[in-house]
């Protein structure tokens, strides 16, 4: 057999002595240990177009504590003041548990369907303080929202960190006065129109992760 030195370029050898070539933007070395795999590329939210979309590890009985993008790697956009993710760091990812076919039973069930999917405060508590310095976040914690970027009513994967992003308040926000943010509403209102069968689950989802500022109006409900 030819030695390895024969047979690979000296950038590969330089690489593999100094433990890795990583080609992770985000600076995270390793998979989540949910077991949540690298984003794939022929994923994608549905027919429907836009950009594929990750699939996340889905629903599970005990969540652990993700890792998250390296500290300052991410950096906010604004659309009228309003925060944005940085598509970087938080492209969204789906729950695989979630499909246009099961919407009656799972976010369109009487009932609900998000509180039993939802990691714990423990969970997302320690996650929201590892994202806040992911984006240099340091206003209040309490006035910020630890947000999945497609919702859990969307079909949103619960714990995947390419889901969640530390949320800033909007524009005005009395410091203090806690969470409450313009984006909320904009999930609710998909949600309504996609179990009403206005629009697809996938055209759902593609809208909130292109600009969650204009996913209504971009689908004609605002």
């Amino acid at each position: 057999m030819r030695s390895i030195s024969r047979v690979a370029g000296p950038a590969l050898l330089a690489c593999l002595f100094l433990a890795g070539c990583s080609s992770d933007p985000l600076g995270v070395p390793d998979a989540p240990s949910s077991g949540t795999a690298a984003p794939d590329a022929s994923a994608s939210g549905a027919a429907g177009g836009g950009r594929s979309l990750a699939v996340g590890a889905g629903p599970q009985k005990h969540y652990t504590v993700q890792r998250q993008p390296a500290a300052g790697s991410c950096r906010y956009r604004y659309e009228k003041g309003e925060p944005l993710e940085d598509p970087k760091c938080t492209p969204g990812a789906i729950s695989p548990a979630v499909t246009q076919a099961n919407l009656k039973s799972t976010i369109c069930r009487k009932g609900g369907y998000t509180a039993g999917v939802r990691p714990s405060a423990y969970v997302t508590g320690k996650e929201k303080k590892l994202n806040a310095a992911s984006y240099g976040y340091a206003g209040s914690m309490s006035d910020a929202e630890y947000d999945h970027l497609i919702s859990l009513q969307l079909g949103g994967d619960p714990n995947d960190y390419r889901n969640l992003w530390v949320e800033p308040a909007d524009p005005g926000h009395k410091k203090g006065s806690g969470v409450n943010n313009k984006k909320d509403p904009v999930e609710t209102k998909l949600h309504t129109a996609v179990c009403a069968g206005k629009i697809t689950l996938a055209q759902a989802q593609q809208a909130i992760v292109t600009d969650w500022t204009t996913a209504l109006s971009a689908l004609g409900l605002s």
